[in-house]
């Protein structure tokens, strides 16, 4: 599986997702911010990072580059996408996923280990767990509180993907940290698997994500 990693100037955790897609199997390559055809991948990741020194907010500037068309012509197409972090505060930006993620309870930047709960199996990324399993990755953002004022409606139509288990540090609605769109496709999720997809760094719990990616 061919999968384009979108690099913005202030991305930093690019290379990390090359690393894990290259563990789950798949075929990564960089592709940039002003790249308007992504016609040749099968499936698409936003990583994490500060595109653009999220002046404004988290992904507003990334919102209204040429590759966000490329990035929308994907989905069109029933590509798989996902959004880590940053990434995911860009899908939400440009409404392909519901909500926002905005200013953290407290204020302040994040950087721990957490406990999640993987709500759906229904997206590539999650599809290689059981809803119910209780999953280690690390967290790093200060925009990541989830809000939606339609929570019911998401719930509902299935598309919480992960929700925080024990405490919840951001604040977040319901303690959701990762939802999805309506197809299932584009999953937008606050947490680092790339970070947690070897047993040296703390966890490989987030290694599926990435091998969920290319079976699909």
């Amino acid at each position: 599986m061919k999968v384009a990693i979108i690099r913005f100037p202030g991305t930093n955790c690019d290379r990390d997702v090359y690393h894990a897609l290259e563990l789950a199997g798949g075929e990564p390559e960089y592709a940039w911010w002003n790249q308007r055809d992504l016609s040749s991948f099968d499936g698409i990741i936003i990583p994490g990072g500060f595109s653009y020194g999220d002046y404004l907010r988290a992904g507003a500037i990334a919102a209204i580059t040429p590759v966000i068309n490329g990035i929308k012509d994907a989905v069109e197409a029933g590509k798989p996408v996902l959004g880590i972090c940053n990434g995911a505060q860009i899908l939400a930006e440009i409404g392909l996923v519901p909500g926002v993620f905005t200013n953290n309870s407290h204020a302040k930047f994040l950087c721990r280990w957490t406990e999640l709960k993987v709500k759906t199996t229904r997206t590539p990324f999650t599809s290689m767990y059981s809803t119910g399993d209780i999953i280690r990755m690390p967290i790093a953002h200060a925009e990541g509180r989830y809000y939606n004022d339609e929570i019911q409606k998401l719930k509902d139509q299935d598309q919480v993907v992960l929700a925080f288990e024990g405490e919840n540090p951001n604040g977040s609605m319901e303690a959701i940290t990762g939802v999805c769109d309506e197809d299932g496709l584009v999953c937008a999720v606050m947490p680092h698997p790339e970070r947690a997809s070897e047993v040296i760094l703390g966890s490989d719990d987030g290694l599926k994500f990435f091998k969920g990616m290319v079976d699909y």
